[in-house]
């Protein structure tokens, strides 16, 4: 089975996503995202320039010496742009072999482990008592994990709080915004978010939040602590992850769980993270960490130390890699939850997909492959708009981690 043909498609149905299409001469396609929110032309310009001419030829059913060819063969490794191609790859073929074999994903990877993924969904308000209205919606729609955000006064902006009544939507089109930030602020309003959402609904729903990389070590064991009478499921993105040591302090100072890894490329961004035990949660995604080869690896080395799987889901990943990362759950021994955000209309007609949803739990679906596939034509109705990514400034002007 050769691949014959490989092109990438770049379409904004409501969010700018890149999208690898693979083709063989048994007539059989697949498909893989590689997205990069902010950075999708760079990706694609490595695949069209750089991968897909040294796909035509290759046996699609080879999938771990594909993988190891365009990860050693480069030279350069690693990096969000080179693993983000590479994952693209790695998914579409998986996807061929699945439609080859006439079976959907999980079951190639070794059957479900469970009967369908619970996700988690986002409330977000301006102040506590709209947050908590949001919360009380995702109750209403079944969710038993939510993700809560919300203003904190005397800030123009907080991570992750909608500017209006849509989707939660950080990137802006043409230009950077510059957001303020205030640890202090925020380290002292956050715990009263908590204190209100366990108040009014209990302890019956899983409560998550994003700290978004703003802390420092310290100030992120003095959150965990100060937070562990409303027993978060995790605290995610606590402080930047470079210095995977620094996660040893928060460790020592709380029991409350960490979760990280969304902006990960490879199993080296987690090792000592993991072999440590200094988190709970490992957040990397198919499309970022290499695709569905590489994502086992992590989660296969990840199970020996118990850390669980929490796969990044924003709107900005396109459904293709919500599809696939939903074979993926499913699969998963050592699975913890995954993020769900939802995609625009326009989005969802443009990548016709198998997955469902229903009551905070949701399934891949039954169809060969990872089920996800793209309308071409619908596509090229919405080119490239382009975005980008927020940054932050502390009050005095520094810049500060986003």
């Amino acid at each position: 089975m050769k691949i014959i043909r490989a092109d990438v498609i770049v379409t904004c149905p409501g969010r700018n996503f890149v999208t690898l299409k693979v083709e063989t001469d048994e007539g059989i396609h697949g498909i893989g995202d590689a997205t990069l929110n902010g950075r999708e032309l760079a990706v694609a310009s490595y695949l069209k320039d750089h991968v897909c001419p040294l796909l035509i030829g290759r046996d699609a059913s080879r999938i771990e010496d594909t993988w190891q060819f365009l990860y050693k063969g480069a030279y350069w490794r690693r990096g969000p742009v080179t693993m983000t191609a590479i994952a693209a790859v790695d998914m579409a073929l998986w996807d061929i072999l699945g439609k080859a074999a006439n079976m959907p994903l999980y079951k190639l990877l070794g059957g479900a482990s469970r009967e369908g993924v619970m996700v988690y969904g986002h409330a977000t308000g301006r102040d506590i008592p709209e947050a908590l209205d949001r919360y009380a919606e995702h109750i209403e729609e079944g969710y038993k994990a939510i993700r809560i955000q919300c203003g904190v006064p005397d800030m123009r902006s907080v991570y992750g709080v909608s500017k209006g009544e849509g989707m939660y939507e950080p990137a802006t089109k043409g230009s950077v915004e510059e957001q303020s930030w205030s640890s202090e602020k925020y380290l002292d309003f956050v715990p009263k978010l908590f204190e209100a959402v366990r108040d009014k609904f209990g302890f019956d729903t899983h409560l998550l939040h994003d700290v978004h990389h703003r802390l420092t070590p310290i100030e992120a064991a003095r959150l965990g602590k100060s937070v562990e009478p409303y027993r978060l499921f995790w605290m995610e993105d606590p402080t930047p992850a470079e210095n995977q040591a620094g996660f040893r302090l928060i460790r020592e100072h709380t029991v409350t769980p960490i979760a990280v890894g969304e902006v990960f490329n490879s199993i080296w961004d987690c090792k000592q993270l993991i072999e440590e035990q200094l988190i709970d949660y490992i957040r990397a995604t198919l499309t970022h960490a290499g695709g569905i080869t590489h994502l086992k690896r992590i989660a296969d080395f990840a199970s020996l130390y118990q850390v669980r799987t929490g796969c990044h889901g924003p709107s900005d990943l396109s459904p293709v890699c919500m599809g696939a990362a939903l074979h993926f759950d499913l699969w998963v021994p050592n699975f913890g939850v995954q993020e769900y955000m939802g995609f625009p209309d326009e989005a969802l007609d443009v990548f016709p997909h198998a997955w469902s949803f229903d009551r905070g739990m949701m399934h891949p679906g039954e169809a060969p492959g990872h089920g996800v596939d793209i309308d071409e034509k619908l596509a090229a109705k919405y080119p490239y708009d382009p975005a980008y990514l927020p940054v932050a400034r502390l009050e005095d002007g520094t810049l500060w981690n986003w």
